[in-house]
């Protein structure tokens, strides 16, 4: 899979922890290795230039300025290419050890500028390039390097974010053998359908299989996204623009095509998945999320701690040209894990084959034109796929409505002219107003009226359905303080107890307190609910709160006493560790250089002795308590002599 593979080095850490990965992939797929190092000797040559004006007079003399020129053009550039020289033989020592074939580079220039042209030209098969380098500060989340290497290669890149050993991050393995469940996570990969998620995919099984790493999918559907978007601009059009818009129309619309349509669409996405895994040999875990696509994978990660996480460069709404999609930004910055960045595009079988031989009828297309614009491509990739399962080669009318009635409610149907409008609207008008709903758990699918066997979105079994009691939440709502009504942007009637509404203002005012609410309201639709509870908004807004106790009931914030911090103790993220304030305060008390370095070294050696990733003061002290004992050693040993 991988014939060359491209790292460029700085001596960081993270430059480091990327060579010992890159010779570990080298080995797994006999792969040569390229080491590059970009020094600056023009900039500094321009610097001196400018600064030449400070020399003391008797050097401002022509013939003394051309030997000062000269002398110092020859230093710089040597000592720059010994300097590089030096970073490439630890690579080249380490290359040579596992038996990985090397090749070194230097450039002379602006770094992140001949390191692209370099990977442009060059055609190397993956990069591996540290997400932090020398001039990293404790608030850093991805050096300037990284970054813009990221934003403008097409090639793979897989940025190095944590810097605990290989051994560990690769095998579970720390120093000393023993297990560690911190790093030695599996690979989630990101779908959504794009052509570089189902790449990203390809390559993560095949890494799973070189590393014996456990791979799953992931995808995230968003039902409340045209919600808040109805919700925002509701208020800043004309009447007669509202009165063209017709707000109830398109939100009833969006609510009955996105509350079932969009997550069978997803979960398709998840399926395709499965069946590509399938002929690699895989079993691979799908798992289906709503909400906002990068926070909810954010919080996926966090909360499984997994080695690799596996992403489309651009998504499956961006253009050929755009550097890099936004839910992919957001995670390569935010990601407590190894990110790969996913530049190569593969279309699934399935999806390749019918869109070169299904033909469509006439009458099919007028009806697939009818889908709304933002649905019409996933539209016609649902009905290829319905097709082509059934052996059919020829879309007709008929083929289009039964696909359709596979992802879309009849309601929805109705008003896209899919089906019979006489026919439906007698079934709906039999159909009773209050009806019992179960919600899946798992993805979010609404089921009204019965109590499912199994989720038709993520399949998930229909004991775990809860079921939404109208009766009790109306007696519960009067506790809750005085109920107040409010209208939405497209006149529905949506009633708040004084709990829920205060609760709700916690949140900061602006985008999260108007995107929260919108969300509040699009459950409490969907669930028909009638009345907006307490329960209900905590459920939105916990779920970052969630998160961190799962984490700490599952044992990965740490295993030991130790492990939990105070209560309303500040956690602070930095590399594979995070740190309370506490013990952020007293590594800082330490003589800054070497010996703080050092020393932070040894605190997160006794993390790692205790099975966690999370440092608290006790650790703190322990760590402290090494150092000195390796420094008493060092004394002793040097008086010896």
């Amino acid at each position: 899979m991988y014939e060359t593979i491209f790292v460029p080095v700085d001596n960081s850490e993270h430059a480091l922890t990327g060579i010992d990965l890159a010779v570990e992939l080298g080995k797994r797929f006999g792969a040569e290795l390229v080491g590059s190092h970009a020094y600056a000797a023009r900039m500094h040559d321009y610097r001196f230039k400018q600064m030449e004006f400070t020399l003391p007079e008797e050097y401002l003399v022509e013939a003394e300025m051309e030997k000062q020129r000269k002398v110092h053009d020859t230093l710089i550039t040597m000592g720059l290419e010994l300097i590089s020289d030096s970073y490439l033989v630890v690579m080249e020592e380490r290359c040579r050890a596992a038996g990985v074939p090397f090749t070194p580079k230097m450039y002379d220039g602006k770094n992140w500028r001949v390191i692209v042209r370099d990977i442009e030209e060059s055609g190397y098969d993956l990069v591996v390039i540290g997400a932090l380098g020398l001039g990293a500060v404790k608030d850093s989340l991805i050096g300037s390097v990284c970054e813009r290497v990221c934003r403008r290669v097409k090639t793979d890149v897989l940025v190095v974010k944590n810097t605990a050993p290989v051994e560990t991050q690769l095998f579970g393995r720390g120093g000393d053998g023993t297990v560690d469940h911190v790093d030695g996570g599996g690979i989630v990969v990101g779908i959504d359908g794009s052509p570089e998620s189902f790449a990203g995919l390809r390559t993560a099984l095949a890494l799973g299989k070189a590393l014996d790493k456990p791979v799953e999918a992931v995808s995230v559907y968003d039902p409340y996204l045209h919600y808040a978007m109805f919700n925002s601009i509701v208020n800043v059009l004309t009447e007669r623009a509202s009165k063209v818009f017709k707000f109830k129309e398109q939100e009833q619309l969006h609510e009955e095509v996105i509350d079932t349509g969009l997550a069978k669409i997803y979960q398709s996405h998840l399926e395709v998945a499965r069946r590509i895994a399938a002929d690699e040999g895989y079993d691979l875990k799908i798992t289906l999320l709503d909400g906002k696509a990068f926070e909810k994978l954010l919080q996926y990660v966090r909360r499984e701690r997994p080695w690799l996480l596996v992403l489309g460069r651009i998504g499956v709404h961006s253009e050929a040209d755009m550097d890099i999609g936004s839910n992919t930004e957001n995670l390569l910055r935010l990601a407590p894990c190894n990110v790969l960045l996913s530049s190569r595009r593969y279309t699934p079988p399935l999806d390749t084959v019918a869109e070169e031989t299904m033909r469509w009828t006439e009458p099919a297309l007028q009806l697939l034109r009818r889908a709304p614009d933002f649905a019409r491509g996933i539209a016609r990739t649902t009905i290829h796929r319905w097709a082509m399962e059934r052996g059919h080669s020829v879309i007709t009318q008929s083929i289009v409505e039964q696909a359709m009635a596979t992802i879309l409610p009849r309601s929805a149907m109705i008003k896209m002219g899919i089906i019979a409008e006489a026919v439906a609207i007698e079934q709906i008008e039999a159909a009773p107003e209050d009806v019992v709903t179960y919600v899946c758990p798992t993805c979010g699918y609404a089921a009204r009226g019965f109590a499912p066997a199994v989720c038709a979105v993520c399949g998930g079994p229909g004991d775990a359905f809860e079921k939404i009691d109208k009766e009790a939440i109306a007696r519960l709502a009067p506790l809750e303080g005085p109920i107040e009504e409010e209208d939405t942007f497209d006149h529905v009637r949506l009633k708040w107890t004084a709990d829920a509404r205060n609760r709700l203002r916690e949140v900061p005012d602006g985008y999260q307190q108007r995107r929260a609410k919108a969300q509040i309201e699009k459950s409490a639709r969907v669930r028909r609910l009638p009345v907006i509870t307490l329960d209900l908004v905590e459920d939105v807004l916990g779920g970052a709160l969630r998160d961190t106790q799962d984490l700490q009931a599952r044992g990965t914030l740490g295993q030991a006493a130790v492990d939990a911090p105070p209560p309303g103790q500040e956690i602070i993220r930095d590399g594979a560790f995070s740190w309370t304030a506490e013990a952020v305060a007293r590594l800082n008390r330490v003589p800054e250089g070497f010996m703080r370095k050092g020393t932070k070294k040894r605190m997160e050696d006794a993390a790692r002795r205790h099975g966690t990733d999370l440092i608290t003061l006790e650790i703190a002290e322990e760590g402290i308590r090494d150092a000195l004992q390796v420094m008493e050693e060092m004394i002793k040993k040097k008086a010896e002599k």
